[in-house]
């Protein structure tokens, strides 16, 4: 079910986070130690610009192919080239998509706007991210470090959030999610934008910086416990100039 409110931007404090992320597959978030592990390789090893092979990860994390394969084969949201090798998981793509997400001078993409505050703490680097308002066609800019948001341009950005049935995101993530959240040039074009979306809502950058913040530490509890310990320090520059 997704939630209608009203078309305004809410806080978190009037969110009620657990029903938020308890949408997503348990696959996703409920991971073992060991899955934890090959989801944060995956996501390093993307990140370098290369499609990534079941043996180049089996062989990063000392494990069998046989296990790895076993692990991402029930994950929902990966996805593969014509070769076999993953080009594409829980946000972060190779193939050109609609967020630009840079790393390490790697030119890489995330499939919504979400996806592009909460990698860069799994990551533990900091990203430059360029997008653009679907209701204005204005060019957005962050950047994106591992504790918060240090640059925004505009400095008025917000983001839409939408919680489908959790059956939807097993069925395609990208259709039934990430077609719904994006960044906005002004609350304004937001309110416009999600008017014609029932069930969106908007959330200010803290908030949704915030969301996955709490997001990575419930997924990688216990093998990656700065994620969780780290505090979001929220946006320290956010002046529209660098």
């Amino acid at each position: 079910m997704m939630a209608d409110h009203g078309g305004e931007v809410v806080e978190m404090a009037r969110l009620d986070l657990d029903s938020l992320l308890n949408v997503f597959p348990t696959e996703f978030l409920d991971l073992t130690v060991e899955e934890q592990r090959v989801s944060l390789q995956l996501y390093r090893l993307l990140a370098e610009g290369q499609p990534v092979s079941r043996k180049r990860l089996a062989d990063a994390l000392n494990l069998s192919i046989q296990d790895v394969e076993t692990i991402v084969w029930r994950w929902p949201g990966v996805y593969d080239d014509d070769g076999g090798r993953i080009v594409g998981y829980w946000g972060l793509a190779l193939p050109e998509m609609d967020h630009r997400f840079e790393v390490g001078g790697q030119r890489l993409y995330t499939w919504c706007a979400w996806d592009s505050l909460f990698i860069p703490q799994i990551l533990q680097t900091t990203a430059r991210v360029e997008s653009r308002c679907p209701e204005t066609g204005c060019t957005i800019q962050l950047t994106v470090g591992p504790e918060g948001v240090e640059y925004l341009d505009p400095a008025d950005i917000v983001m839409s959030f939408v919680v489908p049935d959790e059956s939807k995101l097993r069925q395609d993530v990208i259709q039934h999610f990430c077609h719904y959240v994006h960044f906005f040039h002004s609350k304004e074009a937001g309110e416009r934008w999600i008017s014609q979306h029932p069930g969106v809502v908007l959330l200010s950058i803290e908030d949704a910086f915030e969301l996955g913040r709490k997001k990575n530490a419930i997924q990688y509890r216990g093998l990656y416990d700065s994620l969780s310990e780290n505090r979001a320090c929220g946006i320290s520059h956010c002046n529209g100039q660098e």
